[in-house]
């Protein structure tokens, strides 16, 4: 006999258990009337090669996630393991959104301007190909218009791994 999914798995449980996965860290930017917006997020991953597709999953409750969608166009910068500040920065909720870029070393993507994070490990920058449901997030799939790799022989990348920021060792 098979069981019937019950549908409760308690919060907490859950994200310990997902947790357990280590992932990339990056900051996703985008711009709505011309200000900027950045988050920090995890939920990211490469989806086809021909077209060139990435997904990110954007929490419903942020300020970003509109923006995102209003904007339709934005990067993602993937983090070296001495990014860490930036990491806690751009995930703190409510901090000024017109101030939230000072003193941080930023470009221009070349196609939609959106902010890119110097000295990231690599950037991306996408156009909105689709958004899905993806229950308390909205799962963004975007085609990849540019990218470009930071500079070589620097540190390895910034994970997170059992709700911590960590670095890979050797690298």
């Amino acid at each position: 006999m098979t069981p019937e999914p019950s549908g409760i798995v308690p919060p907490g449980e859950f994200r310990a258990a997902v947790g357990q996965f280590a992932a990339g860290i990056l900051i996703m930017s985008t711009l709505q009337d011309g200000v900027a917006h950045a988050m920090t997020a995890n939920a990211f991953t490469s989806v086809s090669l021909d077209p060139p597709l990435v997904l990110v999953c954007v929490d419903r409750g942020v300020r970003m996630h509109d923006a995102v969608l209003d904007c339709g166009y934005w990067a993602v910068s993937v983090l070296a393991a001495d990014q860490q500040p930036l990491a806690a920065r751009f995930a703190k909720s409510g901090r000024d959104l017109y101030s939230q870029f000072d003193g941080v070393a930023i470009e221009s993507a070349p196609k939609t301007g959106c902010p890119v994070i110097a000295g990231a490990l690599s950037w991306l920058e996408c156009r909105t190909w689709s958004t899905h449901d993806g229950g308390d997030h909205t799962i963004v799939v975007g085609e990849v218009l540019s990218l470009g790799l930071g500079p070589a022989g620097g540190h390895g990348p910034l994970i997170h791994h059992a709700s911590n920021y960590r670095e890979l060792p050797g690298s």
